[in-house]
C-alpha cells in the first residue's frame, strides 16, 4: 500500500529541508513505498527555492503549488484532489510531528484494515514539548466539549496529524474549511459517517523556525461553524452520507 504524505508549506525556509529529509530517511529505512507531495501555499520567502534544491537529494518528493486561495485548509485540500497514494497522512513542515509515529500509524492501518488512524497527544505515550499554556488550555477545554457533543472517547480531535485512506478521503468530500478548521472537519466527518478508525499516541514539538500559522482568534468562530455543521449531519443527517458497507 503505497503513503502519501501531504505537507502544506507557507514560508518554511527554516524547517522544509529538515523536516523532508527526515520524513524521507524513516520511510526508506522502513522500506515503505511512498510519496511526499509538498503544497507549495504560494509563500512569500524562499521555500520554492529550497524545495527545488531537496528534489534533487529526495527522489520521492512532488511539489505543487495552490492556485486557489491561501490558507492551511486550502493548501491541504488542494493536496487532496493530488497526492497518487493508497492512502495519505497530512504532516506540518515545521518537524512538529514524528516520522516515527508515521510508520506505526502506516502499520496499524495495514494491519488492521481500518479506514483512519487517529492521534493523540493526550493519552498514555503521547508527547508534547514547547507546547503554550495558552493554547494547551484551549486546546482541551474545546476537545472536551467535543467529545460531549458526539459522544465519543478521542480527545484529540483538532490534532492534524492524521493518517486516511483514499476510499476515505473520497467519502468526505465534499470539504468545506479553509482554514486550520480542516482539522476538526476531516475527523468528525470520518467519525460521523461511519468510518472505522483506531487511535495511536503520537508525539508533539514546538517548531525551532519561523512562527506558527494558526491564529486562535481568528479561528474560534470557524471551528464552531464546523462543529455545528458536523453535528447537525450527525442528528439530522438520517444516515445519508454513511459509509457504504454493503457487499
Amino acid at each position: 500500500m503505497k503513503l502519501s504524505i501531504l505537507i502544506p508549506a507557507y514560508n518554511e525556509e527554516g524547517s522544509i529541508a529538515e523536516t523532508l529529509l527526515h520524513i524521507s530517511h524513516v520511510l526508506k529505512r522502513e522500506n515503505i513505498e511512498h510519496e511526499i507531495l509538498v503544497v507549495n501555499d504560494n509563500s512569500k520567502d524562499n521555500t520554492l527555492l529550497e524545495l527545488e534544491i531537496l528534489k534533487q537529494a529526495i527522489d520521492t518528493l512532488r511539489i505543487v503549488t495552490n492556485t486557489g486561495p491561501n490558507g492551511f485548509g486550502n493548501a491541504v485540500r488542494f493536496g487532496l484532489e493530488k497526492f497518487e497514494g493508497d492512502c495519505v497522512a497530512i504532516m506540518m513542515a515545521d518537524l512538529s510531528d514524528d516520522p516515527e509515529d508515521l510508520v506505526r500509524f502506516y502499520r496499524t492501518m495495514v494491519n488492521k484494515k481500518v479506514d483512519c488512524v487517529f492521534g493523540s497527544r493526550w493519552i498514555h505515550g503521547g508527547q508534547v514539548f514547547g507546547y503554550p499554556k495558552p493554547k494547551r488550555f484551549l486546546n482541551r477545554v474545546f476537545n472536551t466539549i467535543v467529545r460531549i457533543m458526539f459522544r465519543i472517547k478521542y480527545n484529540d480531535i483538532t490534532n492534524a496529524f492524521k493518517l486516511y485512506k483514499k476510499e476515505t478521503i473520497a467519502g468526505l468530500m465534499p470539504l468545506l474549511s479553509p482554514h486550520f478548521n480542516l482539522t476538526l472537519e476531516l475527523p468528525l466527518k470520518a467519525i460521523v459517517r461511519g468510518f472505522s478508525y483506531s487511535i495511536l499516541p503520537n508525539s508533539w514539538r514546538n517548531r525551532k523556525h519561523g512562527e506558527s500559522k494558526l491564529k486562535i482568534k481568528e479561528m474560534g468562530s470557524r471551528y464552531f461553524f464546523i462543529l455545528l455543521y458536523c453535528l447537525i449531519e450527525k442528528y439530522f443527517s438520517r444516515g445519508d452520507f454513511k459509509k457504504d458497507i454493503s457487499p
